[in-house]
């Protein structure tokens, strides 16, 4: 879509030039920014022009992932390396060819959908959000916390996404994942997954529950915790929410049967 009230654009290629006019918006895939009109945006701020790497090693076997990393690469990243459960969030997204190579792992994680399948892989391996402060300070935060709602986020006006850093052990560990939908080109109305931290004492587990609850659900427990609490704990969390592709209730009840599910494959 073309965006009519645009004006001016620009290449950022150092961190000054990420200072916003007033009607500036940030541009890295934009896939979501030119979906629908604009109204308010006069300006656009180039991302990927700050040259930053897509994907890069960290000390202890973890990845920091660019904000600009098309959604594409990462997908691919992870059926290259042995890391299923990247490509497995990223086909949870319902999205073309164009976009899936246009679309970028901070784009998602920053629109905040409860169906964004970033976020889902992010929350399920502890993942952190790096962000750059108008100011020139920079903070982390979890992006299981960083999302607050179906569409809202904790980033303050002037604030960056610079990067997603996953560490080594979440990446070690074993992983189960199950997506349901009420039409099979559907938008997910729940994604599910499921983690065995192997280098923890008594093998920790991880299960999350996204696109089916506002902001991520991340249960953890010192070990498999059995069907029986796992589904009880699911079945109790808040956030499960009615819209045109699914209720509260339907969403509830799946989300308790497929971690069910993934709790089983990570134990046998």
């Amino acid at each position: 879509m073309d965006l009519e009230t645009v004006g001016t654009f620009r290449r950022a290629r150092r961190r000054a030039d990420l200072a916003l006019a007033p009607g500036e918006r940030l541009l890295g895939g934009g896939t979501w920014l030119f979906s629908e009109p604009q109204p308010d945006v006069t300006g656009l701020v180039d991302l990927t022009t700050m040259g930053w790497e897509p994907i890069t090693g960290t000390p202890g076997g973890g990845l920091e992932i660019a904000a600009t990393c098309p959604i594409a690469d990462l997908a691919e990243f992870g059926e290259r390396t042995g890391r299923p459960l990247f490509a497995q969030c990223a086909h949870a997204l319902l999205a073309s060819w164009k976009i899936w190579h246009t679309a970028t792992v901070g784009g998602n994680v920053c629109r905040s959908f409860a169906a964004a399948g970033m976020v889902a892989l992010c929350a399920a391996l502890d993942g952190t959000a790096l962000v750059w402060t108008p100011d020139g300070g920079r903070y982390r935060i979890p992006v299981a916390r960083l999302v607050t709602g179906n569409g809202t986020n904790a980033l303050r006006p002037g604030e960056v996404l610079r990067a997603l850093e996953l560490p080594g052990p979440a990446l070690r560990a074993r992983t189960a994942f199950r997506k349901i939908a009420l039409a099979d080109l559907g938008r997910s109305g729940a994604v599910l997954t499921g983690r065995i931290d192997t280098e923890a004492d008594g093998g920790a587990a991880v299960f999350t529950v996204t696109a089916a609850t506002a902001a991520p659900t991340v249960l953890r427990y010192p070990g498999p915790p059995g069907p029986d609490r796992l589904r009880a704990d699911v079945l109790a969390a808040p956030g499960y929410y009615t819209d045109p592709l699914g209720s509260a209730d339907w969403r509830r009840q799946v989300s308790a049967l497929l971690l069910t599910e993934i709790h089983d494959e990570l134990a046998a």
